[in-house]
């Protein structure tokens, strides 16, 4: 054979997530690739050839589990420095809000920020990646938001695409500048919204540095009305929008989101059957966040029956960050999202493939079938329950990222 595959798993028990619901199994499967695309996935006895004929390489996995890379589509990786005092603050008894009050919480991410050099950050950062990448993360999300001007926002947004390039992975970045307020505009929020809206995005639109815009819309963040600025602005430049909503509080931002058929929403303790319903309709994925629930030991929990009624295609992320959600295991978030939102596996598992894709805009990956990206994990399983089932474990035998690996 003249053309032959640059790689063919043989012998796997392959979960494809290729429907709309189950895991898709493939018993003693088998998923060739060639040129960073999946052109074979199927039984071995439907393989149009002898291996040896078909590939260049082709390794023999024994019957283990193989998954569609992970996508983790909710993170704030790109930081400097930590807060660390602040856990200790919170398990003392201080709140959030009462944190950020007092000067700490996200704008004392943006100090750090602000001081750093593009290179300090880079180098801050890529050991997370590189954490989550081992993991099992093949695409990741990448928000700015620690910077709250615009050359420290655009610094961050250069990081992100040069972790990408650095690591061969797939980084979606996006522009969070409506994240908090920064202190020189203390009182001033509708005209820090309009430095935002009529500068810094247009600015970072024109050097193609975000790929979609969010905002904070929370009590100690921006209001609806600020929000729909940031919105109809991110429009105007053609870029999609996401969303921070009803973490602390029911503002509407939800079905804000919706409105604006936003990617995704995400957080959602405090969503109504509303929200839900005008969520389903739009199409927008509800982005699941356990890790800040726990490391804020929120009560609320998300109401997941309501998504699951009205159709909302739930994800699941890491929301790693450096206040609220230090969590580097995408894998951990599946189970606590089991544990603590009462997700089933199989939901944990497509909430961070598939429907990960889908808050990502991404429709080449988050599943396996031929033409999709070759972004395939070989784990030390059987039983993809237990990929939610162990917290934490052994990190999969095998990454392998657009076919490389």
């Amino acid at each position: 054979m003249s053309n032959l595959w640059d790689g063919l798993l043989i012998d796997a028990r392959i979960a494809t997530l290729a429907d709309a619901s189950g895991h898709g199994l493939i018993e003693r499967g088998a998923v060739g690739w060639q040129d960073g695309r999946i052109v074979f996935v199927g039984p071995m006895d439907a393989l149009p050839g002898a291996p040896g004929a078909l590939s260049r390489h082709i390794e023999a996995v024994d019957g283990a589990l193989v998954t569609p890379g992970l996508i983790d589509c909710h993170t704030h990786l790109v930081f400097a420095g930590d807060r660390a005092r602040e856990f200790e603050m919170r398990l003392q008894g201080a709140s959030y809000e009462a944190i950020a009050k007092a000067g700490g919480g996200i704008v004392s991410s943006v100090r750090a920020v602000r001081e750093a050099s593009e290179e300090a950050l880079l180098a801050q950062s890529l050991p997370r990646a590189r954490a989550l990448l081992r993991d099992g993360v093949t695409t990741l999300e990448i928000k700015s938001g620690y910077g709250l001007d615009l050359d420290s926002e655009a610094k961050m947004l250069r990081v992100a695409r040069r972790i990408g390039t650095e690591l061969g992975i797939g980084v979606r970045t996006t522009f969070l500048g409506a994240h908090a307020l920064p202190p020189a505009y203390a009182g001033r929020a509708d005209a820090y919204i309009d430095l935002v809206c009529e500068h810094m995005l247009p600015a970072i639109a024109h050097e193609g540095l975000a790929d979609a815009v969010d905002a904070f819309c929370e009590g100690i963040g921006f209001s609806l009305a600020q929000t729909r600025r940031v919105f109809e602005a991110a429009h105007r430049h053609g870029l999609p929008v996401k969303l921070h909503a009803e973490q602390l509080s029911h503002l509407g931002g939800a079905a804000l989101a919706a409105s604006f058929h936003a990617l995704s929403a995400d957080h959602l303790e405090w969503i109504d059957e509303d929200d839900a319903r005008a969520m389903g309709a739009a199409g927008t994925v509800a982005v699941l966040l356990p890790g800040a629930f726990v490391c804020l030991r929120e009560t609320k929990l998300p109401p997941i029956d309501a998504l699951r009624t009205h159709g909302v295609p739930m994800a699941v992320a890491t929301d790693c960050n450096p206040g609220t959600s230090p969590l580097l295991s995408l894998r951990l978030a599946m189970a606590l999202a089991c544990a603590q939102f009462r997700l089933t596996p199989e939901e944990a598992l497509r909430g961070a493939t598939a429907n990960a894709a889908r808050a990502l805009g991404l429709q080449d990956r988050g599943r396996l079938a031929v033409g999709l990206r070759a972004d395939l994990l070989v784990w030390e399983a059987h039983d993809p329950a237990q990929l939610s089932y162990w917290l934490g474990g052994d990190p999969p035998r095998r990454v392998i990222v657009g076919g490389a690996g």
